[in-house]
């Protein structure tokens, strides 16, 4: 790999100057109550809403982990990459139930809908998720993306990291993130665009790479009988997975939040959705550019996760490669800031105030900021054991949201579609869904220790793309049957909460929040989707 030269870090060093420069501005901005820390004062317009859910959404272990994806042999994990068609349903479906409802988090609307009991649950396991996975992971890639990038060592380059973005996002709140998650989209784009279109020549067009890498191997759909991706239970368990993330997740459904309304927060999904087409692009081909290049014997790294960071190093110019390496940082830092202000807005609405509901919005505010600190240094404490067990622990974390999503997404999928789901059904369903989740984890990691004829190594040992199908089923049954066992929620408590009690009122109000021209992009959106599903068909 080639080092950064002179022209690289000057590159660089504008880009921290211009960040820098719209944090100053934000803090200058700031009011001092909780709304405005939390959500940005609810007055985000479309852009900035559409560009801080991609930039959320692209972390640094996202972008190395996807051209590792195109370069080594796991082509089927695209279909996660080509969800736009999922954050259309957020901006479309839950949107406006959220908006309506007025809530700051995802617990909240739990309670709203249900009870106290789904909130605490929702909250708790939230807050514990962020830290032990998406914290911890982005720390852990980031450090490694850093020390690789700038040439420093491992623990500068992740603290160093983290330090920076936990200093923006506790003085400036989710005001800070958002506008400087704008900046990152942008410059992760551009950076990322250069490095696909000057790959691309340099293996001689796309022809040319699918001959040396064999058609085959685009292909992103397996038989049935995969061991690994079965197509069916990828397409099932992919969507559950997508609807968890994209629309009951706090860490991206915050910035659809921060809409000025109904109308910029969906056209801002809209936008999100729009840029959620080009990872496959901007990530995932430049794999196969440097998988080509090796077997040519052009470019040489030892693992599939260093394809972009070598392949960044080696073909871009002086300049375009500080560009690149600058959105690199960006990504990390964006998903850092991203969930260290979502694990400050759950704990403080959802737990803190709960316990002391007199507090004044100014305490709330620098309870938030506490709070975040307390991520922070949690994150950096975690560092080691990720070090230490990164090997196996990130292999599992990419099944684990496989084991999160069902129980929540059969919730709120649920709970807004059908008005006769009671708090009883989301509680049992929650509790039983998460106590399942744990006991696959465990079973996986200890599989190896049973009988190989026993029901437990079954459970253990089956593909987990199948069993996340299979649970969603189960958690859809149980949340039924628990709630037909009990008595049903009046509709007064359900008034705007669920479809079928929605006011006339407010869907006039919904009907006037979009025109001809969001159905038309949403409609291409899903054509592209459905477009790149069937170009990567290995022909």
């Amino acid at each position: 790999m080639q080092t950064l030269d002179t022209i690289d870090w000057i590159t660089i060093s504008i880009y921290f100057v211009v960040l820098l420069g719209i944090a100053v501005w934000v803090i200058r901005k700031k009011k001092e109550n909780t709304e405005d820390y939390f959500l940005a004062g609810r007055n985000v317009g479309w852009f900035v809403v559409g560009a801080s859910i991609f930039a959320s959404n692209i972390g640094s272990e996202h972008v190395v982990g996807l051209a590792g994806a195109g370069a080594g042999d796991r082509l089927p994990m695209l279909i996660y990459e080509i969800q736009a068609w999922v954050v259309l349903i957020l901006g479309w479906v839950f949107l406006p139930f959220y908006a309506r409802a007025g809530v700051f988090t995802m617990p909240e609307f739990l309670e709203k809908r249900f009870d106290a009991r789904s909130r605490w649950i929702l909250s708790v396991f939230s807050i514990v998720a962020y830290v032990l996975t998406k914290i911890s992971v982005t720390i852990y890639a980031g450090g490694v993306v850093v020390s690789a990038l700038l040439g420093i060592d491992f623990w500068t380059g992740a603290i160093a990291t983290v330090v920076l973005t936990g200093v923006y996002t506790v003085l400036g709140g989710m005001r800070a993130v958002v506008y400087t998650e704008t900046l990152q989209a942008v410059i992760l784009i551009i950076g990322a665009a250069a490095l696909t279109f000057i790959g691309l020549e340099h293996v001689g067009g796309w022809e040319s790479m699918k001959q040396t890498v064999t058609p085959e191997y685009l292909n992103m759909w397996r038989s049935a009988s995969d061991p690994d991706f079965p197509w069916p239970s990828l397409l099932i368990t992919s969507t559950i997975v997508g609807i968890w993330y994209w629309c009951t997740d706090q860490y991206i459904v915050q910035r659809a939040l921060t809409a000025k309304n109904i109308k910029e927060g969906r056209r801002g999904t809209i936008f999100g959705a729009l840029l959620k087409l080009m990872p496959v692009f901007l990530f995932l081909i430049p794999g196969v550019i440097a998988l080509t290049l090796k077997m040519r014997g052009e470019l040489e790294w030892d693992s599939p996760d260093q394809a972009f960071p070598v392949l960044m190093s080696n073909l871009l110019p002086s300049g375009l490669r500080g560009l690149v390496a600058a959105g690199l940082l960006a990504a990390l830092m964006s998903s850092l800031a991203s969930v260290f202000n979502s694990c400050s807005t759950l704990f403080t609405v959802d737990i803190y105030k709960k316990l002391r509901p007199n507090t004044p919005e100014k305490k709330l505010v620098r309870t938030g900021q506490i709070a975040t600190v307390i991520v922070v240094i949690i994150g950096i404490i975690w560092i080691p054991i990720m070090a230490n067990i990164s090997g196996v622990l990130y292999e599992y974390l990419q099944s684990v949201q496989s084991y999160i999503a069902p129980p929540i997404t059969a919730v709120f999928l649920l709970g807004i579609f059908h008005k006769r789901i009671n708090a009883q059904g989301a509680f049992v369903t929650m509790i039983v869904g998460f106590v399942v989740g744990a006991l696959r984890i465990t079973l996986e990691l200890v599989k190896d220790s049973l009988d190989p004829g026993s029901f437990w190594f079954a459970l253990g040992d089956m593909n987990f793309l199948s069993f996340a199908a299979w649970f969603f089923l189960f958690c859809i049954i149980l949340i039924l049957v628990v709630s037909y066992a009990t008595a049903a929620p009046s509709d007064e408590k359900l008034k705007n909460l669920t479809y079928a009690t929605i006011s006339e009122e407010e869907k006039k109000d919904n009907k006037n929040s979009y025109n001809w021209k969001d159905i038309v992009i949403s409609i291409v959106i899903v054509a592209i989707v459905i477009y790149v599903m069937v170009w990567f068909n290995g022909k």
